[in-house]
């Protein structure tokens, strides 16, 4: 299984940080210009669109407010085997950490997975950094 982890540091605190990442029907907040929508199913999935035209389902794993960690998985893409997700806001000084991991299958998506990671990274460094 292959794993993808990347960070940034933000000058805002953890706790407004984890105000946005913890709206899990708006991560069109989180990462604008990367996610252009967000829409909730009746299934409780969220439809992700991304700015490529790209649309994935994701469902929500866990979300806890003390950790201030989401995790989130991908189900149902015929690519994809196992996709799970979890981001996490950390006190740092007087600002945070930004920490986003990703278990997938298969590995072969490991390169394309950095890449997709790094341009989202980049929007929500932008928008909460």
């Amino acid at each position: 299984m292959a794993t993808v982890r990347k960070e940034f540091r933000s000058a805002r605190s953890a706790d407004e940080v984890w105000a946005v990442l913890r709206k899990f029907e708006a991560v069109h907040e989180m990462a604008p210009g990367f996610v252009t929508a967000t829409k909730m199913e009746p299934s409780g999935a969220r439809l992700v669109t991304f700015a490529n035209g790209a649309e994935i389902r994701e469902w929500l794993v866990s979300s806890n407010d003390v950790e201030r960690r989401l995790v989130y998985a991908i189900l149902d893409h015929p690519r994809i085997q196992h996709y799970n997700a979890a981001a996490q806001v950390i006190p740092d000084g007087n600002g945070c950490r930004f920490v986003w991991t990703v278990d997938f299958l298969p590995d072969g998506m490991a390169e394309m997975q950095a890449v997709s990671m790094e341009a989202g990274l980049a929007a929500m460094a932008k928008a909460v950094g």
